[in-house]
């Protein structure tokens, strides 16, 4: 015996069993169930049942409309945590890559086209948020390979503003709160602009960055290369 585990001298530990192909299938199926998955898929489900909820009766009950902005708030929480968890406790998988931002805009895109559709909320204002939200996620993707866009903190109060805003428009709000609703719409709107606006300065930069460092390297080969010629 040489003191060391197995794990650590190049083996497993154990005699791979039979069908190993579908353990390891097994145990990746199983990852994908953790509480910051879970809590996306609840947010996912909550789509629907927000529409419903928002359009019952024509849309203009009070309380359908209160039951409406519940389902938005719990979304909107676990928007909040299952990030979160997913970091601390190193939870990241490729569905929650995919699905977790794809659940961000379909549950804001939901109440807005909703508000819209009603009249609460001119058609404006959801063209130029949901205009942003999937324009910045194709630019995501677009200079990916050259690197990652970080959430900045102006990204993070146009989250927590238009959040806000969107669901005291979910309520039926009447008197001074309708009036305050307005603005902080207002200030949803303009901190949308703005940091729409400097995500897509990052990712000019970025993919600069990305393509001048891809020709120093094919120039630093070629270099290489040459003299052996």
């Amino acid at each position: 015996m040489t003191g060391v585990p197995a794990s650590a001298a190049g083996g497993t530990g154990r005699t791979p069993a039979p069908g190993g192909k579908l353990g390891a299938a097994a145990v990746n199926q199983a990852s994908l169930w953790n509480i910051a998955n879970i809590l996306t898929m609840v947010r996912l489900v909550l789509v629907p049942g927000f529409v419903a909820l928002m359009l019952q009766d024509g849309g203009y009950d009070p309380a359908w409309r209160a039951w409406a902005w519940a389902a938005f708030a719990v979304a909107m929480i676990t928007d909040i945590f299952d990030g979160h968890l997913a970091r601390t406790y190193n939870l990241v998988t490729d569905f929650g890559k995919i699905a977790d931002p794809i659940a961000d805009k379909a549950i804001m895109g939901a109440a807005l086209v909703c508000l819209s559709s009603l009249g609460d909320l001119p058609w404006w204002v959801t063209g130029v948020i949901l205009f942003r939200e999937l324009g910045i996620t194709l630019m995501r993707f677009w200079v990916i390979r050259h690197g990652v866009i970080p959430a900045s903190r102006g990204g993070k109060l146009k989250t927590l503003a238009q959040g806000t805003a969107t669901g005291m428009y979910v309520l039926a709000l009447t008197g001074p709160l309708a009036t305050l609703r307005f603005w902080v719409m207002a200030v949803a709107v303009v901190l949308t602009v703005v940091t729409g606006l400097d995500y897509v300065r990052q990712a000019v930069v970025l993919r600069r960055q990305g393509l001048a460092a891809q020709r120093a390297e094919r120039a630093a080969e070629a270099a290489v290369e040459g003299p052996g010629r």
